[in-house]
């Protein structure tokens, strides 16, 4: 999560920087207005799951092993695919957050038991993963 927020701070930081050298002193002055609003603002949603993502996901996990650790509406080793779905809303960045805790792995978010990574999964998979995980909450 500082990741995220220290990225979003630099983003913000050269979008400020932008328009204070591509346009003139007066617009210069106009400039933290229009900044500041969009710190405020929520991430972009993710447009809405396709149900195929939905299907090729739950298809992905069966035949993963991720169910040695994990299940849809009970805690293991690591938290129920529901209470991911609670905590993680469907945007496009909680898909890219999780999608990336598959492939690398992660710790301390659910406990001290740290979660395997899965080097070898293709990024592309991990998302239609993470859409199923996540279209639970919808549920």
């Amino acid at each position: 999560m500082k990741r995220l927020a220290i990225s979003l701070f630099l983003l913000m930081c050269m979008m400020g920087n932008v328009n204070a050298q591509t346009k003139p002193a007066a617009a210069a002055k106009k400039s933290p207005a229009k900044t500041a609003p969009s710190a405020k603002q929520k991430p972009v949603a993710a447009p809405a799951i396709k149900p195929q993502d939905i299907e090729d996901g739950k298809m992905l996990l069966t035949k993963s092993d991720c169910f040695a650790c994990h299940k849809v509406d009970t805690k293991v080793v690591g938290p129920a695919y529901a209470e991911v779905a609670k905590k993680y809303p469907y945007s496009a960045t909680n898909v890219d957050l999780l999608s990336s805790k598959i492939i690398n792995g992660g710790s301390g978010t659910w406990g001290a038991v740290p979660m395997a990574a899965h080097p070898t999964l293709a990024a592309a998979d991990a998302k239609k993963m993470v859409s199923y995980i996540l279209s639970l909450n919808a549920k």
